[in-house]
């Protein structure tokens, strides 16, 4: 059987004190959907907010002073957003796992869906590991890491693949729903801005919220 995972990769949740957030292992993969519970929705929201925490250009406002407002600050106003990660898939007939790469990020998931329409290549990485996903025909071939001539690699039909991504994409949808609540019980005065900005890190269209007060 072979299983496709919206996954955000995690670095460490030592010492974040913002919110509550699960116990990690750093650098690994965290699947995304609406069964998390409401410490790992912590974690991944604190990870995709911490992937765009870099300080302000001359083209967006200085931080705020305050901590919280200061943290989710590039993620409330970068316009491109970044969420490391990607889509994993396993294949558990072979034991064979296909990672997103060091270039990749779940702001282009859709990028598969071209694959399948186009055709082409798609590179999600380079050295030490490159993996490549490529349509031949009526299949797609996902190699692990191209840059070894002898590489695993996992092969699936258009359809097969086609059917993947829309699971994968009812499970981005549910965990953004999961996230707008767990947004709207531990930071509710921001709920709607960070709700719209974690839509947009994940290409999918942002879900109806309460208004603020």
């Amino acid at each position: 059987m072979i299983v496709m995972q919206p996954v955000l990769e995690i670095t460490t949740t030592e010492g974040f004190d913002l919110w509550p957030v699960a116990e990690s292992e750093p650098f690994g993969f965290l699947p995304l959907s609406g069964e998390l519970s409401p410490a790992e929705v912590g974690t991944a929201v604190m990870r995709i907010a911490a992937c765009n925490d870099v300080d302000p250009d001359g083209e967006r406002p200085p931080r705020p002073l305050d901590p919280l407002a200061s943290f989710l600050h590039g993620l409330l106003t970068f316009d491109d957003l970044f969420a490391a990660g990607g889509l994993r898939v396993s294949d558990d007939s072979t034991g064979i796992t296909f990672l997103p790469g060091c270039c990749d990020g779940l702001e282009d998931w859709r990028d598969w869906r071209r694959l399948l329409d186009s055709g082409g290549l798609l590179g999600f990485g380079h050295e030490p590991v490159s993996p490549v996903a490529e349509r031949f025909g009526d299949a797609v071939r996902l190699t692990v890491d191209a840059g070894r001539s002898d590489s695993p690699v996992i092969e699936l039909s258009l359809a097969e693949l086609r059917h993947l991504l829309a699971g994968a994409e009812r499970d981005l949808t549910d965990f953004l729903t999961s996230a707008a609540d767990w947004v709207g019980q531990h930071l509710p005065g921001h709920r709607a801005p960070v709700t719209a900005a974690l839509a947009r890190a994940l290409d999918l269209p942002a879900p109806a919220v309460a208004q603020e007060q």
